[in-house]
């Protein structure tokens, strides 16, 4: 899985077409993506082919964005397994900058999350494998 890239959005009409067209004018490809907007602010979370080439479009066109490491968890499918990854993670200090729902099978739900801290995560998750590279902001 890709570096992913948590971008700040204004929450107004265009503006994840901007993000997009700025990013398919470089010939960079959207891998995942999800998002929402709240009140003036919207975000995009996102994974690219071309991570180098995407973090110069979002320095060129001023959007604010941070990196985290990906981690992949598996939990089990039912309501108040995401509250309970998170509040584990927060009683740790681990602040998740976004999460994906990337897979479903046989009672389990496979989720990415971009974390601050991807050691402090696996640790008190218990995961063994982290995607992505360092954080970085």
């Amino acid at each position: 899985m890709s570096q992913p890239f948590v971008i700040q959005l204004q929450n107004r009409p265009g503006e994840l077409a901007h993000l997009a067209r700025g990013l398919a004018a470089r010939g960079i490809n959207i891998k995942h993506i999800a998002g929402g907007g709240a009140g003036r602010l919207g975000c995009a979370y996102l994974t690219t082919d071309d991570e180098a080439a995407t973090r110069e479009v979002l320095h060129g066109l001023g959007f604010s964005y941070v990196e985290g490491q990906m981690i992949v968890v598996e939990v089990e499918d039912r309501p108040g397994a995401l509250a309970d990854v998170s509040e584990t993670l927060g009683a740790a200090g681990v602040d998740i900058h976004g999460v994906l729902i990337v897979g479903r099978r046989a009672g389990m739900v496979e989720m990415a999350l971009s974390v601050d801290e991807p050691d402090r995560a696996r640790e008190v998750l218990g995961v063994s494998t982290v995607y992505g590279s360092p954080a970085s902001w």
